[in-house]
């Protein structure tokens, strides 16, 4: 009596003849003997694997939770179901053991910030280490590194600590800037009303020496009729004020004494005549 069993797509069967392993078969149908023979089916496919989170020590004694995904498949099936009791087991103990080495040998900031180059550094460590299981790692994601809750909150007041800093020195930044801009709009300012102080001060300097200029030139081509005219004008306005000042010139200074004793002694006759 013989049965068969189908070997599905991308995986082998390991033919076991009373419990000792025989022949690789392929996929498809394949025959055995019953309670004889036993064919044990291995998949050959991609598979994806996540690690469950585990702690690692950084280099400055910080506890670190890692969380690693990755990517095998089994290249030597008679390696993986006979050689290991568990190849799998035995595979993520391999990248768990690397990756505490990788990430030992740095300090917690330079690891937090490293994610990619520690996936270069752990996939490389590995190497050919796996194909001992018959197991081959295509890919190694840590999918996220995290600090402690202890050292989490130290780093969150650092970083708070940090940016208040960061804010006083860009309000002091903007406070001696909007001083600088005030203390030179001042500056510009006073210069400016210096300058125009300056010019109309010039400006009039220039206005009545310009007047003098003009004054002194009309004064030079006088003659003796315009002096007598402005005599004759000034004694005219004075007439017609309350005040009993006279003006005259030095050349007719006696005439003019002359002229007011005369007025005085008129002024006593008719106020005897009055009386």
């Amino acid at each position: 009596m013989v049965s068969f069993k189908i070997v599905p797509q991308n995986s082998v069967g390991l033919l076991e003849t009373l419990g000792k392993y025989s022949s690789t078969r392929q996929t498809g149908l394949n025959f055995r003997l019953p309670l004889v023979q036993k064919i044990r089916t291995v998949s050959l496919a991609l598979q994806p694997l996540k690690l469950a989170g585990y702690s690692v020590i950084t280099k400055d004694n910080a506890d670190i939770g890692a969380t690693v995904t990755l990517n095998f498949h089994i290249t030597d099936p008679v390696k993986y179901s006979y050689e290991n009791t568990n190849s799998i087991e035995s595979m993520q103990q391999l990248v768990r053991g690397h990756l505490r080495d990788i990430i030992g040998r740095m300090e917690l900031n330079e690891a937090l910030g490293s994610t990619s180059q520690i996936n270069k550094d752990l996939a490389e460590a590995i190497g050919d280490l796996t194909n001992t299981y018959g197991i081959n790692v295509d890919r190694i994601n840590i999918d996220e590194l995290k600090p402690s809750a202890a050292i989490q909150s130290s780093m969150d007041t650092q970083l708070k600590a940090d940016r208040e800093r960061v804010a006083a020195i860009s309000q002091a930044e903007g406070e001696a800037k909007s001083i600088e801009l005030r203390a030179k709009a001042n500056n510009e300012a006073l210069i400016a009303t210096a300058k125009a102080n300056a010019e109309a001060t010039r400006t009039k300097a220039d206005a009545e020496s310009y007047r003098i200029d003009k004054v002194q030139a009309a004064l030079k081509n006088a003659d003796q009729n315009y002096f007598n005219n402005q005599s004759i004008n000034a004694f005219e306005t004075l007439a017609k004020s309350d005040a009993n000042l006279i003006v005259t010139n030095g050349a007719d200074l006696d005439q003019t004494g002359q002229s007011a004793v005369l007025a005085k002694t008129l002024g006593q006759e008719l106020a005897k005549e009055q009386d």
